[in-house]
């Protein structure tokens, strides 16, 4: 296997110290393979949604980007059925988005999140479709 260097804060650290403890990994390593491993695989879900589609997309970030948030959402205005914005503890903001149109915007629309907005959690969950 490749070694490869990767800088970690020191909260993150203790969580992956905690989680391999918690679940039983073997390492540290093995928690950063799984963990890549299950990004990889949630990426290539978002890659197969195709057509019209239903998701909802879950965001949470600091209070303080809410305008950056709005800046990006009022492009996407054709395809959020639903928001619902919520504060958290420790000025964190809660946006669940309820979306229904072309999975190309939609991909487009998390993809823009992400990389604009410093988000604490982002997951995209493409519904069901009959």
């Amino acid at each position: 296997m490749t070694i490869i260097s990767v800088s970690l804060s020191e909260k993150l650290l203790a969580e992956i110290d905690a989680l391999k403890e918690e679940v039983g990994f073997s390492g540290r390593s093995e928690v950063v393979r799984t963990s890549t491993r299950l990004l990889i695989a949630d990426n290539e879900e978002k890659k197969e949604m195709v057509g019209h589609i239903n998701s909802i997309l879950i965001l949470i970030h600091p209070q303080k980007l809410e305008d950056k948030v709005t800046e990006v959402k009022h492009h996407f205005e054709d395809i959020i059925n639903t928001q619902i914005h919520s504060h958290l503890q420790e000025n964190q903001c809660l946006e669940l988005f309820i979306l229904e149109g072309d999975a190309g915007r939609i991909r487009e629309l998390s993809r823009l999140l992400n990389r604009n907005i410093k988000s604490v959690y982002s997951k995209l969950v493409p519904l069901p479709q009959e």
